[in-house]
């Protein structure tokens, strides 16, 4: 055995139903990626916010659903569980709205250049 540690976990366990902000949990960090489990309970971004991220983000839904308008689209992108996208660096973009009634967990992956 190399004693390398091995890290698990249970993306579903213990969600919050109601939070007063999105939870971010760092899953794992390497020089190529960062690995994010992020739970929403009704948040969007603020008004006139968007994220103009310096990489690429490749997000997939798990549970609830959510809204993410991409900067000059016309309609916020519905997204229900199974559902990713990759979002290339410096595409901006935001979270409409995300599922009020239950959790929306949300697996996002950070890709570093």
């Amino acid at each position: 055995m190399s004693g390398s540690k091995i890290l698990s976990g249970d993306l579903f366990g213990d969600l919050p139903t109601v939070l007063a902000e999105e939870e971010i949990f760092l899953l794992a960090d390497r020089p190529g990626a960062r690995i994010e489990k992020i739970v929403s309970t009704g948040q969007a971004s603020p008004p006139g916010f968007w994220y103009d991220q310096p990489f690429a983000e490749w997000v997939f839904l798990l549970q609830g659903s959510a809204g993410l308008l991409i900067e000059g689209e016309g309609a916020a992108r519905e997204l229900r569980p199974g559902a990713w996208l990759e979002i290339p660096a410096h595409v901006r973009h935001r979270v409409e709205w995300t599922d009020p009634a239950r959790p929306t967990l949300w697996l996002a992956i950070h890709l570093k250049s």
